[in-house]
């Protein structure tokens, strides 16, 4: 848990310090920098919503809920698609509309899973819970699972750098409008 919560803060960092950079690197023209720019500045904030649902829903899943791992990613996305309207076309007032609003519709969407991951891995049905006593594992626990885990990192990072290669391609053969389809399709 508390290595999620560090390595959340280090990536809502990184993403706030070098957004522009990594924005460009990812496929953002000068066209569509200032909406990326809007989105990205709001959702960096909801990352520690983003990391802990999705690592913590993993040991709903591994627990044999996974009724609740589904519900878990279904109240993030039903709750999305209901807000985005709303805080897209300004209905909560014109600091929350277009990109801005759509971002602050996914953070609280992923903020409201958040809670429920934490809830249920707090809460009685639950069989390993969630104990402060277990926040900060020692190097005997942690060092098995980098390794466990180190393949997947492996593999994720790989297809980063494709989808930069993709996109850098795209945005150079078939411009915005090339790029935005095939982050649709992602």
């Amino acid at each position: 848990f508390m290595l999620q919560v560090i390595i959340s803060v280090i990536l809502t960092a990184v993403m706030l310090l070098w957004s522009r950079e990594m924005l460009l690197v990812f496929g953002a023209s000068e066209n569509t920098i200032g909406f990326a720019m809007d989105y990205m500045s709001i959702y960096a904030l909801g990352t520690l919503f983003v990391q802990l649902t999705l690592g913590m829903n993993a040991f709903i899943t591994a627990q044999g809920f996974a009724t609740v791992g589904m519900q878990t990613v279904l109240i993030g996305a039903v709750l999305n698609i209901v807000l985005d309207p709303i805080f897209i076309f300004g209905y909560c007032g014109e600091a929350l509309s277009g990109t801005t609003g759509a971002a602050v519709a996914t953070v609280l969407s992923q903020g409201v899973s958040c809670v429920w991951v934490i809830r249920f891995l707090t809460g009685k049905k639950t069989i390993l819970r969630l104990k402060k006593e277990n926040f900060f594992p020692g190097a005997k626990l942690i060092l098995p699972c980098i390794a466990l885990g180190l393949a997947t990192f492996t593999m994720q990072a790989s297809e980063s750098v494709i989808s930069v290669c993709f996109n850098s391609s795209l945005l150079k053969y078939g411009g915005d409008l090339a790029v935005g389809a095939m982050t649709i399709l992602s």
